[in-house]
């Protein structure tokens, strides 16, 4: 095929990528948490975890799962929206050879019974606040055996002071009522696991990594089937698209992201989760992104590098009074999908933050990323730009 959609590219950018140079996501984790070992990696309502410590708490969880007589392979599924146990938990997943199945935590009980059953989850890791959903489905998803709950303040360290604390009880006084017998809290999951013995699994490219749920335009919710390297190469991928724009002055010691998208998302989760891992970034989890006010706030306390986002976020953040408080001096990209980004809001977001939107194109079945403006672009260009390193694109008519 003549790509001739190279000639677009910017300088640095190769044509192609290696995902041979990850064999499995736990290698690229387990890199990642070796050379960055004592940096922040994720931080959460003033509460940060360095990879180190998302090392230990990941590798116990895995022990504690492996220890419940899982098979390499089974399917573990995590609903939780971005909080601090969500890194640890899909690190956990992976690193004890499963599957990891990505769930929305708003799903209605009846979605997440389809959900269940259809993925063949055997074990369930849910924050408390939507434990009453759980409760309700597991009447009719049998094949669920092992549950953890989380709570807000599990990782949270307290005592951390009167802000958080009141979070925190505020919280939970809104959490529905729910009883699940024989659940096992997280922080006592991770507990057990620090004594117990951890089995590294023997993964390859072509062990499958993440069941990652979408409706699309379909209906029913229906499981993309994502492989080791599908993931391990859009993060490649991502990586090489994104060099012009994280080689741009000013430099810093660690670059700074964003999440505010949904983590049980694969936007998010490939390009907030396991690029910035892979890239050594501090990654500020955002629990819900439609508190605009509060994530003003929350983003005036921190200077970004990179902010991804859809075009109803950047809309509406765009639009705050309080917007211009926030600094965006080091912002050096901002990256949009999931939906067309609309030309009055790229011209706005520009206008008052001095970066481009640079959007793009993907799906769940290509993990997701596969065709954007380059980095380099000054202006809305309307597109979805072209097809990424190591990508071919192809249209037909019948």
């Amino acid at each position: 095929m003549d790509r001739f959609w190279l000639k677009y590219y910017p300088p640095g950018v190769p044509s192609d990528i290696d995902p041979s140079v990850y064999p499995s996501l736990v290698d690229l984790l387990e890199e990642s948490f070796g050379r960055f070992r004592d940096a922040r990696a994720y931080v959460c309502m003033d509460k940060a975890l360095t990879f180190g410590e998302v090392d230990t708490l990941s590798q116990a969880l895995a022990a504690w799962l492996q220890g419940r007589g899982l098979k390499q392979g089974a399917r573990v599924a995590i609903m939780m929206p971005n909080v601090l146990q969500y890194p640890v938990a899909v690190a956990a997943v992976l690193r004890a050879g499963f599957i990891a199945v990505n769930v929305n935590p708003l799903y209605t009980a009846r979605e997440l019974e389809h959900q269940l059953n259809d993925s063949g989850a055997e074990a369930v890791i849910v924050l408390e606040n939507f434990a009453a959903t759980l409760q309700a489905a597991l009447a009719h998803a049998p094949g669920v055996k092992h549950v953890v709950v989380g709570s807000l303040g599990d990782l949270l360290g307290f005592p951390k002071g009167p802000i958080v604390n009141f979070v925190v009880r505020h919280v939970r006084r809104m959490i529905p009522a729910w009883s699940l017998p024989g659940h096992t809290p997280f922080n006592s999951a991770i507990a057990a696991g620090k004594s117990m013995s951890f089995t590294r699994p023997n993964l390859g490219p072509q062990d499958v990594a993440v069941l990652q749920y979408t409706g699309g335009t379909t209906g029913v919710s229906k499981g993309a089937t994502l492989l080791h390297r599908n993931v391990v190469a859009n993060v490649l991928q991502n990586d090489a698209w994104l060099q012009p724009a994280l080689e741009k002055p000013p430099h810093v010691e660690q670059l700074f992201i964003v999440c505010a998208l949904p983590l049980y998302h694969i936007f998010a989760l490939t390009l907030c989760g396991l690029f910035s891992t892979q890239r050594g970034m501090l990654n500020l989890l955002i629990p819900n992104p439609r508190d605009i006010a509060g994530l003003v706030r929350t983003l005036g306390q921190h200077r970004v590098n990179l902010f991804p986002a859809v075009n109803t976020l950047f809309n509406a953040l765009v639009n705050h009074p309080d917007f211009d408080t926030v600094d965006w001096s080091n912002l050096k990209v901002s990256l949009g999908g999931g939906t067309a980004v609309q030309e009055a809001v790229s011209r706005l977001w520009q206008q008052k933050t001095g970066c481009t939107i640079c959007e793009g194109y993907g799906l769940s079945e290509t993990s997701p990323s596969a065709c954007s403006n380059p980095t380099s672009v000054r202006e809305f260009s309307g597109t979805i730009g072209v097809p990424i390193p190591s990508t071919r694109f192809r249209i037909w008519f019948e």
